[in-house]
């Protein structure tokens, strides 16, 4: 009970607070009002550094899916031959960094397309990521995007859900 009117009182309190200029931008549906327009979405994937490759190219690589005895979903990619035509191939890619280790350095680490979003759920699929072994090790830096150089390895025909690999890496 006690809750319950904590709560009612912080609401209260809360619509008092509000401007009344706020109550009359709300549109009514009901009256012919329009819906608002669409946001544009935050969560965009790093910007391709010049002379790199752009996470669309590598977004373009499609998943076949399946579940194991035990339910468990695996998948393996459908890279496109533009993908392909990059195995082996030192590429540049821009991204944000999810390290794996602590410490102030990685040699370690995930590359991620989009902005990392809550550290408990990973959020990115197989074909937003790059898993990257470093031979200089990265200063950890999680709030920026960076750009990476490395050879590209196409993987996940195992079934891992780790479409792609980045060797020999280093910082641009």
């Amino acid at each position: 009970m006690m809750m319950r009117k904590a709560w009612m009182l912080a609401a209260a309190t809360a619509a008092l607070c509000l401007p009344s200029s706020v109550a009359s931008t709300v549109p009514s549906y009901k009256d012919g009002g329009q819906a608002p327009a669409p946001v544009e979405d935050i969560w965009k994937p790093a910007a391709t550094p010049k002379g790199g490759i752009s996470w669309k190219t590598l977004e373009a690589t499609g998943e076949e899916t399946r579940r194991d005895a035990e339910g468990y979903i695996l998948s393996k990619p459908k890279f496109t031959q533009r993908v392909r035509a990059l195995e082996g191939k030192r590429i540049r890619v821009a991204g944000w960094m999810m390290p794996l280790e602590n410490g102030a350095q990685q040699n370690h680490f995930v590359l991620l397309a989009y902005p990392p979003g809550c550290p408990f759920h990973f959020h990115a699929m197989p074909n937003q990521f790059i898993e990257v072994y470093a031979d200089r090790p990265f200063r950890t830096n999680e709030r920026t995007s960076f750009v990476v150089s490395g050879v590209l390895e196409l993987t996940g025909y195992d079934e891992s859900g780790i479409f792609y690999r980045m060797k020999q890496a280093r910082p641009i």
